[in-house]
């Protein structure tokens, strides 16, 4: 009888063990009004992200062990979401902001460990040093400048796979479309259009602005045949254009000092570079540069700064940026209200006032756990006795404003609750 069996061909598989990496950098401004605060208490970052797993990062100006009695600062890595058992690399780099590299590091990485990664059994577990660094040497060093510390995070979550692909692979490299467009743009090989903004001449094509503008479309398309290819501009900078077009033809921004500059600085939010630009975006109707644009804002966020931060977003239809303005300036209403980028907004967007207090509204019912956002005005702030407007509003008619009322909030700091309204 003859044998009917077959030999099919073996398969395999294979187990990958490896790390997904990610790094967080935390910035600590006002070290020196951060001490005091006690032992065991931190000031933790934002979290974020890495290997499916939320992390933040705990820095502790008196230490965390009391036996110290303040003579360490203590830094740690937390995991801030839900997980068992999640085990990682970790490590913490104090940085050395005289630029001599001096960093001082503690890692896992690039070093056997006699037990394997650090397991952390539950949410709120830590890794870090209790005795991160002896706090009057820090105080000395160059770790400290300007009164800031700088620590930078990197998180390996250990993850394990079976991979049954192939063994090997071809490696596609990431799109240089945009590198060749900008070169298209720097060497001004074929241009057929030349824009004068304040006497200094721009070459680009017109294909590709129309392709990426309606605005240029419409401008260069829809005229006469014989129409000059010299536009004169009268109401951008040279500087701004020269960005608009860069992200036009690369499709990302030209990072440089100017760009990134924060309002921090003595110069005003509306004269920075990245308002300017938001304000090209708009008019140009470039989706992806003005979200660029409210992306850079959006740093530089501020008690101080957010009142003329929302009155640009409103004003250029960035309205990402706007919810986050509204949104700031609710929870922190009573600092806002006694910056001057609040008197701006009073006498030159009486619209944005009540788009505020609806936010404060929507805060007010969320707040089902923490502090009511109208607890602000009783909370000892001293406020200059500056005056208050609260604007009540009513469900009817779909939650039109039928009133408004002056609060005086006297020179103590405590609001005059006997005027308070009661917002249901």
């Amino acid at each position: 009888m003859a044998n009917n069996n077959t030999l099919t061909s073996p398969t395999s598989s294979r187990s990958v063990t490896e790390t997904v990496n990610g790094s967080h950098r935390f910035v600590i401004h006002g070290y020196s009004l951060a001490k005091g605060m006690g032992v065991g208490k931190h000031i933790a970052s934002e979290n974020f992200t890495v290997g499916g797993f939320q992390w933040a990062i705990y820095f502790y100006p008196d230490g965390k062990n009391p036996e110290d009695n303040s003579t360490y600062v203590s830094a740690f890595i937390a995991l801030a979401s839900e997980g068992t058992d999640v085990r990682a690399l970790f490590e913490l780099t104090l940085v050395d902001q005289s630029g001599k590299g001096k960093h001082k590091v503690h890692s896992h990485f690039d070093r056997s460990l006699e037990s394997g990664p650090y397991t952390l059994k539950y949410r709120g577990s830590m890794w870090g040093y209790k005795r991160f660094y002896r706090r009057a040497m820090l105080e000395t060093s160059d770790f400290l400048k300007d009164d800031c510390l700088k620590i930078n995070c990197t998180v390996g979550v250990v993850v394990s796979a079976i991979d049954c692909s192939r063994l090997y692979a071809i490696k596609v490299p990431e799109s240089d479309i945009g590198d060749h467009f900008g070169m298209l743009l720097e060497n001004e090989e074929n241009s057929d259009v030349i824009f004068n903004v304040a006497g200094e001449k721009f070459h680009a094509h017109k294909l590709v602005l129309a392709a990426r503008s309606p605005i240029f479309e419409a401008q260069l398309f829809s005229g006469p045949d014989d129409a000059s290819n010299e536009i004169f501009l009268q109401d951008v900078e040279p500087v701004v254009f020269k960005a608009l077009l860069h992200f036009i033809y690369r499709d990302t921004l030209n990072e440089d000092d100017e760009l990134l500059a924060s309002t921090s600085t003595s110069t005003s939010v509306c004269d920075t570079l990245a308002a300017k630009l938001l304000a090209a975006a708009d008019k140009y109707e470039l989706g992806r540069l003005r979200l660029m644009c409210e992306s850079l804002l959006c740093k530089d966020i501020s008690v101080n700064s957010v009142a003329k931060i929302l009155a640009l977003a409103d004003h250029y239809h960035a309205m990402e940026l706007k919810a986050v303005c509204l949104k700031f300036a609710a929870e922190n209403l009573v600092a806002v209200m006694r910056s001057d980028g609040f008197e701006y907004l009073k006498e030159n967007c009486p619209l944005l006032q009540s788009e505020l207090l609806k936010t404060v509204v929507g805060c007010e019912e969320e707040a089902s756990a923490g502090k009511s956002v109208w607890a602000q005005f009783s909370d000892g702030d001293d406020t200059n006795g500056r005056s208050v407007r609260q604007q009540i509003w009513e469900a009817n008619n779909g939650g039109d404003i039928n009133q408004n009322l002056w609060v005086q909030l006297p020179d103590d700091g405590a609001a005059d609750t006997g005027n308070a309204m009661q917002l249901d």
